[in-house]
This record gives structure tokens, sequence and C-alpha cells, in this order.
């Protein structure tokens, strides 16, 4: 399989070098060491650390010319060590294609993008590329596009189906909120130094039963409809966000839910000061009618919340939702260094059994990052947990005394291989 896609790319890349307008090679590779101990949950007694080195190498091929635009991407993404050294094979399905996607520019206005692509939107808490994430999210997707004058509008359609079948049209992929169908709308009117944009997106997912025996019963749907905005106020800088979801939770259950966001940027000089208060609402845990926690979906969640990923990284959903007050700092270290320190306040948005109080814990995350030289950069992390006996009842009672801290450092190499501009006579 993969000597056969890698076929396909060479001659793509043959052909597009003797006719293309414009054609790029670009790669990145960007190996991370973590180690982890309470990454993405507390730390049970006599546990052991993890520690390990992942890798993505991926490779992007674009053309462009008046009205056509192609882009390809293929990936790896593997542990160090993860398949055995002198094997004849790749034995861990590591390689992928991450994106394939064409779209034509019908007029200056109109144009059509189909295919698998990333879609990602303002400061991408619903949709985004995820691209902490080696592998990053894709979607296959058909989108129509409008743009003038500063003004954007989107619409986006998708059908998924697991195989091609001769009969029935039944959807067995789950997880992470893959749906079976999705629909969206998103649009954005940009000022001099202020943006506004709206989205709605419903999405519909495989709805089963289990009387006499486990089947597929038509779908059920979310809606998620919200808006982002950004604005200057004198020297600040004011960002804020609002989201519903309505429809069901599963297929049963319905779903009434919220989030808002509002944060302030402050930057006298070369250091920034971030202050800014979010919340998502919660499901009481003694049980309600009806499910009011809100779920963030395709958005690329380890930058909100905390970089240790106790919320809404996989996890964390139809739980008791979240209240998080925050302050940044970033300070410049030189021409090509920064470091930027996080403080996170979490605490329950709904009511917790027991009477356990809401206040679940608090994370600082410091990150140093430098440009090494022309095309590679390097980031250094180290985050720290201190949770709370209310964080041991979200977290299904592992303990919250023991310590629960994570350090990584990422490289990333990313060099524009080939650029080829056909010139006409």
């Amino acid at each position: 399989m993969k000597k056969f896609i890698l076929l396909i790319l060479i001659s793509i890349v043959s052909v597009l070098i003797v006719d293309a307008q414009e054609f790029t090679l670009d790669a990145d590779i960007r190996p991370r060491f973590e180690y982890r101990h309470g990454f993405g949950s507390l730390f049970p007694d006599d546990a052991k650390a993890a520690a390990f080195v992942t890798q993505r190498s991926r490779l992007n091929l674009g053309y462009q010319d008046e009205k056509l635009q192609v882009y390809f991407s293929v990936q790896d993404v593997s542990t160090w060590g993860d398949t055995q050294q002198l094997s004849a094979v790749d034995g861990n399905d590591s390689f992928s294609l991450f994106q394939a996607w064409f779209r034509y520019s019908f007029t200056p206005n109109w144009a059509i993008k189909l295919g698998r692509q990333t879609i990602s939107y303002d400061d991408q808490r619903i949709l985004g590329e995820v691209d902490w994430t080696m592998q990053g999210r894709f979607h296959d997707a058909a989108m129509i596009q409008y743009s003038k004058d500063k003004f954007k509008l989107d619409l986006a359609f998708a059908y998924n189906q697991e195989n091609q079948k001769t009969l029935g049209s039944d959807y067995a992929i789950t997880g992470f909120f893959s749906y079976k169908v999705m629909q969206m709308a998103h649009l954005t009117k940009t000022w001099d130094k202020a943006s506004f944009s709206f989205l709605f997106m419903n999405n519909g997912f495989q709805k089963y039963t289990s009387d006499p025996i486990p089947q597929t019963d038509g779908l059920y749907y979310r809606q998620t409809t919200g808006t982002y905005f950004t604005f200057p106020l004198s020297a600040i800088s004011v960002t804020g966000s609002a989201y519903l979801q309505t429809g069901q939770a599963n297929a049963s259950t319905d779903i009434s839910a919220y989030q808002y966001m509002i944060e302030a940027k402050y930057k006298p000089g070369k250091v920034a000061f971030i202050l800014g208060f979010e919340s998502l609402s919660g499901t009481d845990q003694g049980g309600e009618s009806k499910n009011k926690s809100f779920f963030p979906l395709y958005g690329t969640n380890h930058k909100f919340n905390g970089y240790m990923d106790y919320f809404y990284v996989g996890n964390h959903a139809n739980n008791v939702g979240l209240n998080d007050v925050y302050g940044k700092v970033q300070v410049p270290t030189g021409e090509k260094s920064n470091i930027a320190l996080n403080a996170h306040y979490f605490s329950a948005n709904a009511d917790l059994a027991n009477d356990l109080g809401k206040g679940l814990g608090t994370e600082f995350d410091l990150v140093f990052s430098k440009t090494i030289a022309k095309n590679i950069k390097m980031n250094v992390g180290y985050s720290q947990m201190f949770a709370t006996e209310s964080m041991s009842a979200v977290k299904g009672g592992t303990t919250s005394e023991n310590t629960n801290n994570w350090g990584w450092v990422q490289l990333i190499v990313n060099p524009r291989l080939l650029t080829y501009k056909f010139k006409e006579d």
C-alpha cells in the first residue's frame, strides 16, 4: 500500500513540474519526548511514570494555478521503537493520508473545495486542525466558499460511510464524535483590528438499539450554534465566544448546554499579559432529565484549560462541566526565544455528589520556545497539577494526593524542499 501511494505521489510531482504554474513540496518532521506522571488524569498509587518519543514525519505537496488548487499530505506517526528492527514490514499501521483535496474558483468570489481536509476557524475552540496531536484532525467533506470585501462564508457538507456496501448504509465507526452526516455554515466579517464570526453545525450520529440484538435505528442529531469575536479596547484587546448545543446527546437523551469565554490581552511593550474566564456547562452528578454537558467537539482542545489535558481532550464528556479562571504572561528572552507561564484555577460548573466542593485544582504550565535555526524550532514544557478531592471524584476515585506533573521537549523541522514556478512562453 505504501509503495502504491508513493508511486502516485511521484507521478503527480512529475506531471506538475511540467505543467503547473506553481508547485511546492514541504516537509514537517517533529519528534517529541514526553515524561508523564499524571498527564490526562490523576497519578494512581504504586504506578510508574511513562516516558517515550513520538514522531510525525509529514510530506506536503501543493499545486496552484489561476483557478485550481490541489493539496496532498501524507504522514507517518510512530513511537520510537514500535516496529522491530530489521522488520520487513511496518506492522503498526502508522502511515496514512492526512489530506487530499482540490479547490476550484468559479469566479473571484465563489469556489468549491472537495476532499479530505482540515477545517479550522477562529480560535479553534469548536473546529481546529489539532496540530498538537501528531496525527492531526481531518474531515472528508465538500465545501462551498464565498469571499468579498473582508466577508467570508463557508458551507460544508459531509456524508460518511465505513466502506463500499451493496446493501444498507450503517456507520459503525464511533469515538471522538465521529459523525455520519454533517452540515455547517461559518461566516466571518473582519475590520481593521476587529472580527466577528458565526457558526452553525449540525452533526448526525448513528443510532443503535439493543433489543433483541444490536442494530442501527436511524440517526440522532446535535446542533452547535455560536459566535466568536475580537476587538480592540484602547490598549487592551478583547476576545470572546459563546456557543449553545441543542438536539440529542445520545439516542435517548436530549442536550441543552452552553459555553462562553471572555479574555483580555494587554501588551504595553514586549511583555504580554492575558486574563480570561471560560465556562462550559455540566450535568449534576445527582442526575438530570437533560444532558447539560457542553463538549467542544472538533476543536484544538489542548490549547485550552491547561496543557495537561485533564478536560475535553478525549475525556470529560457528559461530566460536570468546567469553570476556568486563567492568567498568562509571555516574556521574550531573546531575539528568537520567549517563555510563557500560564496559571489555571479549575472548578466544576455543575454540582458534585456527596456534598463535595466545586473546586477541582490549580495547574501551572511553563513553556520555553526558541528558533534554533532557519526552519528549526524547539519547545520545552513543564506542567504541574495541584488537584483536590473533588478532582478525584471527577476522575473516577483515583487519589489526588500524589504528585501530578508532565514534561516534554519537541523539535519542529519544517523546510520548504521545493518551489517550482512554470513560466509561460
